[in-house]
């Protein structure tokens, strides 16, 4: 059995935007990315708005079937479009959960809370009797610090932290090994934030959880995550451990990520640089050719501008896609 419980490999995402024919136009929301997530561990993913980081989750777990790629599930092909692989996916379905963003949109709100914890276990015939299946579902309310009285009323009685509980609790209700977390705490108040970090990481360790966890706030992910994933238009740029890239950032996106940061301590933060890009993120539905961050990198040439840079690995499990790490560094 390999420690590589997720593998995607030049994963593709393209939405269609008009056109026909040849004038079809098409939206480039991910393209060629490629990385693993070991048992066990967090990989976070970051990026600006629009990068792809969300596509990217929910391609991998096929809720948006893939334009391309190649999708591995411990060890098994669920998906690859050259050899036309497609694995049903409702069994994956109970190993393979998404958190959504929008703890609002993402309940139902004609269901109680109990229903809506109970569907993915009447989905997945995981209860012998209605007993067991209060208990399963009393029992996920409980691991995210609800009660039972919270079982029969209606999600627009909660708070956004507790609706967002009751999200998680749906996703750990068929024990899942494998969470999306698609920027789980971005509608949350700075005070409950960290309460439903410390919650991840303590169901991780009770639970024996694998998790992708996306979100923009990169001190958020640096405190969460075993490795970080760095994303940009699409494309991913720079991929590390999470010391390794807040430290030793090779990417010039990375490193403009990193000197935004917030620091508290005011010496610090007067003696840091911050690295301010200039211009705006180009449009998905028409990249710049060759490197898609060359239009706001100082470092950019004609080879950035012809060439696509390979993602490639330049140290012990570090990878990046530059072609100028060099002067970068």
């Amino acid at each position: 059995m390999s420690d590589k419980l997720v593998q995607v490999e030049h994963l593709q995402q393209y939405f269609p935007a008009g056109g026909f024919g040849k004038n079809k136009k098409y939206v480039q929301a991910v393209d060629d990315v490629s990385f693993f997530i070991n048992r066990g561990e967090t990989l976070g993913l970051v990026g600006e708005s629009g990068c792809g980081k969300t596509t990217t989750g929910r391609t991998l777990l096929r809720l948006y079937e893939p334009t391309g790629g190649r999708i591995i599930y411990d060890d098994k092909v669920i998906f690859d479009k050259e050899k036309k692989i497609a694995e049903n996916m409702l069994p994956y379905r109970k190993k393979m959960q998404i958190v959504f963003q929008d703890p609002y949109a993402s309940l139902d709100p004609r269901m109680t809370v109990g229903d809506i914890v109970g569907e993915p276990i009447d989905i997945h015939h995981l209860a012998s009797s209605k007993q067991e299946r209060y208990d399963m579902i009393i029992e996920m309310l409980r691991r995210v610090g609800l009660n039972s009285e919270h079982a029969n009323r209606y999600p627009h009685e909660f708070s956004g932290g507790q609706r967002q509980r009751v999200g998680i609790a749906r996703a750990l209700a068929v024990h899942p090994e494998f969470i999306v977390c698609d920027e789980p705490i971005s509608a949350l108040d700075v005070s409950i934030q960290a309460q439903v970090i410390n919650m991840f990481e303590d169901l991780q360790e009770s639970m024996n959880l694998t998790y992708l966890f996306i979100a923009h706030d990169l001190s958020v992910v640096k405190h969460i995550s075993n490795r970080i994933g760095v994303m940009y238009l699409g494309r991913m740029v720079e991929l590390a451990d999470s010391y390794e890239l807040t430290m030793h950032s090779l990417h010039p996106y990375t490193k403009s990520l990193i000197s935004a940061i917030p620091i508290a301590d005011p010496k610090q933060a007067r003696a840091s640089k911050r690295i301010a890009l200039e211009g705006d993120v180009p449009s998905p539905l028409n990249p710049p050719s060759g490197c898609r961050f060359r239009t706001r990198c100082p470092y950019a040439d004609e080879q950035c501008a012809k060439e696509v840079p390979e993602f490639k690995e330049v140290a012990p499990g570090h990878y990046a896609a530059c072609h100028h790490l060099d002067k970068c560094n």
